[in-house]
């Protein structure tokens, strides 16, 4: 079973850019595609982007194509999310996983890991 943490999150003027880290533990983390999905307070969570197990297919959500890049290092067990030009609705928990059989979706996982915040300021 694969053991996620995330990392990279924090406060940030808007415009500006975060990198968002979410390490692997387990032998078996190339195999697999992953996310990044984010909930914001008093909302759902929502989908934000995904890789396949190679890093060579990506798929984003809308409001987030053209600003944010998704990529992973399997030598590393890492997936990173790079947030540019962000904007006070990008202000959530961020969370890994992976994205599910459809992408674009939300899983209905029973766990989620801790997650981490990112606050932009406007």
């Amino acid at each position: 079973q694969v053991q996620l943490v995330e990392s990279g999150g924090g406060l940030v003027q808007a415009g500006g850019s975060l990198r968002l880290s979410c390490a692997a533990s387990g032998r078996t983390f190339s195999s697999y595609a992953m996310g990044w999905f984010r909930q914001a307070a008093g909302k759902e969570r929502e989908f934000v982007a995904a890789i396949n197990w190679s890093g060579s297919s990506t798929y984003y959500a809308d409001s987030v194509k053209g600003r944010f890049i998704i990529s992973r290092d399997n030598a590393k067990n890492t997936v990173y999310l790079q947030m540019n030009s962000l904007k006070p609705e990008d202000t959530a928990v961020y969370y890994c996983a992976p994205p599910g059989t459809t992408w674009g979706k939300v899983p209905k996982y029973d766990y989620w890991g801790q997650g981490t915040q990112v606050t932009v300021s406007s």
